[in-house]
């Protein structure tokens, strides 16, 4: 007669039970909670987008006939934090911004001060060494132009 009961039929699936069924369910209720799912979409989110927007800036690099032409955007930068600096074949571009803003009361007296520090940089590989004496940089309505000029290998000969 319990065999006639309902839900109790003789299905081999539903008598037999996972063997880390409960283990399984109860890890999904616990990444399932509130402070581990919010802790988890951070992650998610992080890895979406590792690098916040605004942390670079949108460089473009032209070969001329003679010259490589390297244009930065660089809207609200002052022509004193930026930065060049040039090893082998490697230019770097470098934006570093140091803030202090102290904030007084009615008297006078400093009740808040806060530093603000931010760097960036690219790097722009070229397929030549660079003679940093011939580089020319200018600055002018937030764009950077570098002029690189091209040098000429040495040619070998091969002998016979």
């Amino acid at each position: 007669m319990s065999s006639m009961l309902p839900g109790n039929q003789n299905n081999p699936k539903k008598s037999k039970q996972e063997p880390f069924g409960d283990l399984i369910k109860s890890m999904n209720d616990f990444f399932n909670e509130k402070p581990i799912r919010g802790f988890l979409q951070s992650i998610d989110d992080f890895f979406n987008s590792p690098f916040p927007s605004g942390a670079s800036f949108h460089v473009e690099t032209i070969k001329t006939g003679n010259e490589y032409v390297i244009t930065a955007e660089l809207p609200g930068v002052n022509r004193n934090q930026i930065h060049l600096n040039t090893f082998g074949n490697y230019l770097t571009i470098s934006i570093e911004n140091n803030e202090l803003i102290n904030e007084e009361d009615e008297n006078n007296q400093l009740f808040r001060r806060r530093q603000f520090h931010q760097k960036t940089s690219r790097t722009i590989a070229l397929p030549q060494p660079i003679n940093e004496k011939k580089i020319k940089a200018s600055y002018r309505d937030g764009l950077l132009q570098i002029r690189i000029p091209q040098e000429k290998g040495k040619i070998i000969e091969i002998e016979d």
